[in-house]
């Protein structure tokens, strides 16, 4: 077996991978095949952070769209984090691993709340721990609470997964067929670009504390295995 390239990660998950090939809710079984591909990870040793989105179950954007008020419709979707972060540890915890999830806006009755120093300590004795709720802030992404952790807790880099989108490209490769893929891009190329996969001050995070970012389909086999391995997979944002 290849040894890690990277002994720390940060996950990130998007609310649309929860779905599977519906376009709302939870789909169990594909929880269970992510489980699967995360548990090998933690096998080689590797520490793993994971920040889920809640997109499945609700999207700020539309609601505010609709009339919503900002604020209001951000925090609906930190709640909607936290459904997916608490599925995501029920499924982890079924494959035998030992899961935390800490939850960045106080729900102490199914979370911990968000201490940085516990969940090193969590990490440290070989826990998944699942960080819900964002940032607790609005008007900020997942994306962002993902570059936030990763700098936070340590980690050697962002694994920011996507469904059906197998790395970086110049257009949305779902509407147009001839957008071209990046194999590497460095942060400046990627904030320049305004690409749509990652949002700007996720990337502008990343680019200050040196975090390196693999952005990567999360259905390609052993995806994750892969790119804790450094094997070549997706596209990787750097500073070179």
């Amino acid at each position: 077996m290849t040894p890690p390239k990277y002994k720390r990660v940060l996950l990130k998950l998007s609310g649309e991978a929860f779905a599977g090939r519906g376009k709302h809710g939870i789909d169990a079984a594909t929880l269970r095949k992510i489980a699967r591909k995360i548990k090998p990870v933690t096998e080689m040793g590797v520490s793993v952070g994971i920040v889920v989105g809640g997109g499945n179950i609700w999207r700020g954007a539309e609601a505010e769209r609709n009339g919503m008020d900002r604020a209001t419709a951000d925090y609906a979707g930190m709640l909607a984090t936290v459904i997916n972060a608490l599925s995501l540890q029920d499924v982890l915890e079924a494959e035998g691993l030992d899961v935390r999830t800490q939850s960045a806006i106080e729900i102490h009755s199914v979370a911990e709340p968000y201490i940085r120093r516990r969940a090193i300590r969590h990490l440290e004795k070989g826990r998944v721990v699942i960080f819900a709720a964002g940032t607790g802030n609005p008007y900020m992404t997942t994306d962002t609470a993902a570059a936030l952790r990763g700098i936070e807790i340590g980690a050697d880099v962002l694994l920011m997964t996507k469904y059906r989108v197998d790395g970086i490209y110049d257009k949305d490769p779902r509407k147009h067929p001839e957008a071209k893929r990046f194999d590497r891009l460095t942060y400046l190329k990627a904030l320049n670009m305004r690409l749509e996969v990652m949002d700007t001050t996720a990337i502008s995070l990343c680019l200050e504390n040196g975090l390196p970012i693999i952005v990567f389909d999360l259905d390609t086999p052993r995806s994750i295995e892969r790119a804790v391995c450094g094997e070549t997979i997706g596209t990787i944002v750097t500073s070179e």
